[in-house]
């Protein structure tokens, strides 16, 4: 099914910098939890985010922005051309294999 390019969904992220693997895992108390093994410096941990999620949800990282939370462990991340029910659905997928 192509993307749907009127779609777009905000989801809340708790990242772990500094985490032995890159790995996403799933969602725990309303916020996605993705683990990253770049540390939270320049950006970097940021950059890991975006790559993790964009090879997760099967979407290109200019589809991905995160809009709140930059220096934080906490973020909101937009993803554009997917509804939040696709989100959870190809994250639990994901999670799950």
């Amino acid at each position: 099914m192509p993307p749907n390019p009127g779609e777009s969904c905000t989801i809340k992220i708790r990242v772990q910098p500094k985490s032995s693997r890159n790995q996403v895992d799933g969602f725990q108390d309303g916020a996605l939890r993705v683990r990253v093994t770049a540390a939270p410096t320049e950006g970097q941990a940021n950059a890991a985010v975006i790559a993790i999620l964009a090879k997760t949800l099967g979407v290109s990282k200019s589809r991905l922005e995160i809009i709140r939370g930059y220096s934080s462990r906490d973020k909101v991340v937009s993803v554009d051309t997917l509804t939040e029910q696709e989100v959870q659905r190809k994250i639990e997928a994901g999670v799950n294999s």
